[in-house]
């Protein structure tokens, strides 16, 4: 297993750094913050300009036709912003989705729209337990006519303020199914309440009566919607793992510039054993977490079973991420807390990030089942 990176993903890795520190420095992502416009904003659109928003979508459907090892490196650099946005929920976890649960027409009606950044899509999938099993999806969708009448209430919507579209998990009337629609977010009877005190525009989407047709309905019918979109998650989080790494690596960095200048009795305070255990913590979370997560990426592109492997690298990655952010404000001590320091940015997106598509705990019990233990 060989997870050093080509030649062209390193070139991938210092343009998307470039990228990152020119159009989204520290003071734009705090003013990102403070007004919670993620998408569209300028930096956003020279984001979609740059094509990377197609990464792992096929070259047919216009797309870069990236491996996931790619799209890995572009998001890990994404991650050291932390750059916010409807990257996550649209180039990975939306693209995934059509890819796997569309028709033919579907994908080549969506997927160009995706990649150039004319379409951002939201996963509205959780409901009021907040959880990522088949059987929590209350949502209807009643047969009404040609099409289907859609009512329930989703929360912890990634993206959906910024969303032009939302794919939904609904449950068929007589509930024998649980299968996938594309609803616009502007669509009458959908309303979107932003959830504050979340990165990156969480909020609770609430469906009264959404009025769809047939041709809404990913793949034409509900029976193969849950596992189309079960496949379509497992392939997106490595990539959610490797911007939890960019952020680990980030905050790792931030961490050892403080401990050399910042200076306290008259010597580097990173001289000093309890400053230097931190530090070594934070090394060890971040080195787990990016080893986990490019084994899974590995075994995608290489077509090995990587059922153990997703699962391992989700529960490693978040806790590292919000273990690292912990071992950071350590070192940081006060200055940490300072919003305009900086560090609070990837403070906030660990905590959010954690629960994302399954906390390590879930994760860690599918582990177990993918082991047969």
């Amino acid at each position: 297993m060989d997870l050093a990176l080509t030649e062209e993903q390193e070139m991938l890795k210092a343009a998307a750094r470039r990228f990152v520190d020119t159009e989204y420095p520290k003071e734009v992502l705090l003013e990102l913050q403070v007004t919670g416009q993620t998408a569209p904003s300028e930096p956003w659109q020279k984001l979609a300009s740059t094509g990377w928003l197609g990464i792992v979508i096929p070259t047919e459907y216009g797309g870069e036709g990236g491996s996931y090892t790619d799209a890995g490196v572009l998001f890990e650099e994404l991650g050291r912003g932390p750059v916010p946005g409807p990257h996550l929920s649209t180039a990975a976890l939306g693209a995934l989705t059509i890819l796997e649960a569309g028709t033919d027409e579907q994908k080549r009606s969506l997927l160009p729209d995706i990649a150039s950044g004319r379409r951002t899509v939201a996963l509205a999938i959780t409901e009021a337990d907040y959880q990522w099993d088949e059987s929590d999806v209350q949502t209807i969708a009643a047969p009404d006519g040609a099409g289907y009448r859609i009512s329930g209430t989703k929360v912890y919507v990634y993206d959906a303020a910024a969303a032009t579209d939302l794919i939904c998990a609904v449950r068929t009337e007589n509930r024998q199914h649980v299968g996938l629609v594309m609803i616009p977010a502007d669509a009458p009877g959908v309303a979107i309440r932003k959830l504050e005190g979340f990165a990156w525009n969480l909020a609770e989407v609430r469906l009264d009566g959404v009025q769809v047709g047939q041709s809404a309905v990913l793949g034409g019918d509900f029976s193969r919607g849950w596992i189309a979109l079960e496949r379509a998650v497992a392939a997106a989080i490595p990539l959610l793992c490797a911007y939890q790494v960019g952020g680990s690596q980030q905050v790792y960095e931030m961490s050892v510039d403080y401990s050399r200048t910042r200076i306290q009795f008259g010597t580097p305070i990173g001289r000093f054993q309890r400053v230097q255990d931190h530090i070594i913590n934070l090394v060890n979370e971040l080195d787990a977490a990016r080893w986990t997560t490019y084994e899974a990426l590995w075994k995608l592109d290489s077509e090995r079973p990587a059922e153990d492997s997703i699962h391992l690298a989700k529960a490693v990655s978040s806790a590292a991420y919000y273990n690292a952010c912990n071992h950071a404000h350590e070192v940081h001590a006060g200055v940490g807390s300072t919003t305009e320091y900086g560090l609070t940015l990837h403070t906030t997106a660990s905590r959010t990030l954690y629960q994302f598509l399954g906390d390590p705990k879930f994760h860690r019990r599918r582990l177990a089942d993918a082991l047969d233990l």
